[in-house]
């Protein structure tokens, strides 16, 4: 039987959903000889989307700092000893006018964050007004804003929020040894709660974090044996930053991490792959690999979250060079 249908006999089944991915398979693929690899994923890219267009979304922090999550890679952590200092939410309009510089500039996506273990309701009017006031520049709009329970995702989605996203970050098995403060469990119950009240879900992970290559495959099979796969997968290399318990954190290797990103776009052909966080130690070379893997998104401007990124003349420079012209809104 082709490794890429064969059945996972414990995942169970699920009523009109297309055949599961177990380990053993994804692995299969994941071994497969680097250009076999990316022959593979290369076509089944090129049997979903434009292979020389890339989503362009832009990124906010709308409350910076003070999480009390522990997550072991974050600078916001209320835990760790970086030097961040946490913020108040932003106010609504100034929200608004960093997504109409970012639409001017050639984002379609605009997403938003907030350093939150979850919305308390006294902050829910505000980020409401914020998604109602970014669709109505017409772009496409995304939050993240921690746990969710229904009521609040159905809220959002009638605000007209298109994504939510929440990463799985590792694998379930890694996923203690990097965060203690909330479950993997509690992070699939909000992912269900977001497909519930039907806004699309984003949800992806971070590699080099000290897992082990089984590990990155097991999240990608989470994510791909989910009730629906994920709309957009974002792919992060992890920024090790000074203060937090992976600043030392050894880095995956470049093949590995194009590996990764080619198995996500096999084992998850029409969702949207993102290159995210960590672009600004890859080398043109390696990006240019990751695009031709499948990876069909980033993330423009100076900076992520808190993290640095390659501005906008760097990708600008970087997409001429491949002829690379950004995904535009209707072929989303």
């Amino acid at each position: 039987m082709n490794a890429e249908l064969h059945l996972n006999a414990d995942a169970g089944s699920i009523q009109g959903a297309s055949p599961q991915w177990n380990r053993e398979a994804a692995q299969a693929v994941y071994d497969l000889p680097f250009n076999d690899l990316l022959f593979r994923a290369q076509t089944i890219h090129r049997e979903n989307f434009d292979p020389n267009r890339v989503q362009l979304s832009r990124l906010l922090s709308i409350k910076t700092g003070g999480c009390p999550e522990d997550c072991g890679y974050c600078s916001q952590s209320s835990h760790h000893q970086s030097g961040l200092k946490a913020s108040k939410l932003m106010e609504v309009k100034r929200v608004i006018a960093e997504a109409t510089k970012a639409r001017d500039a050639g984002a379609t996506r605009y997403c938003m964050g907030a350093a939150w273990r979850n919305p308390k309701e006294r902050d829910m009017e505000a980020v409401v007004a914020m998604v109602e006031g970014v669709k109505a520049l017409g772009m496409e709009t995304c939050m993240t804003l921690g746990m969710l329970d229904l009521g609040q995702a159905q809220r959002l989605k009638q605000a007209g929020l298109d994504y939510y996203n929440h990463n799985i970050d590792t694998s379930e098995r890694y996923y203690s040894e990097v965060i203690s403060t909330r479950t993997f469990t509690e992070r699939l119950d909000t992912l269900a709660n977001v497909r519930d009240s039907g806004m699309k879900v984003c949800c992806g992970g971070i590699v080099g974090m000290g897992e082990e290559k089984v590990d990155r495959i097991d999240m990608l099979v989470t994510l791909a044996n989910l009730p629906e796969p994920p709309d957009s997968v974002p792919i992060n290399m992890l920024i090790p930053i000074e203060g937090t318990p992976l600043s030392e954190a050894d880095p995956i290797e470049p093949i590995e991490f194009v590996r990764t990103i080619a198995l996500a776009r096999i084992m998850m052909p029409k969702s949207h792959v993102r290159l995210s966080a960590g672009r600004t130690a890859m080398s043109d070379e390696m990006q240019a690999l990751c695009f031709f893997a499948g990876a069909n998104s980033i993330f423009v401007g100076d900076t992520l979250l808190t993290a640095g990124n390659p501005g906008e003349d760097k990708d600008s420079a970087l997409f001429r060079r491949l002829g690379i012209k950004p995904m535009e809104r209707d072929a989303q």
